[in-house]
């Protein structure tokens, strides 16, 4: 589940960074690009956070992280 995470992540970031250098070659005195990518940074961490909490809580109950034995899990 980390592993998976942690490639969203990479995903997230380059998004952004598709967002920064298309402001730059398309509005190159605008700075829309770069405030939404801050938005979207912000969002990625209270998203990381809420995953994190997630990946402990389903550690405290099961004593194991593997996503195949998460679909067996019934809750």
């Amino acid at each position: 589940m980390i592993a998976m995470l942690i490639s969203l992540e990479l995903m997230l970031n380059a998004v952004d960074i598709n967002f920064v250098v298309f402001n730059r070659f398309l509005y190159p005195g605008s700075l829309d690009g770069m405030m939404f990518t801050l938005f979207a940074i912000a969002i990625a961490a209270a998203e990381t956070a809420l995953a994190i909490a997630i990946i402990i809580n389903i550690y405290r109950g099961a004593r194991n992280i593997d996503v195949s034995d998460m679909s067996k899990m019934k809750f």
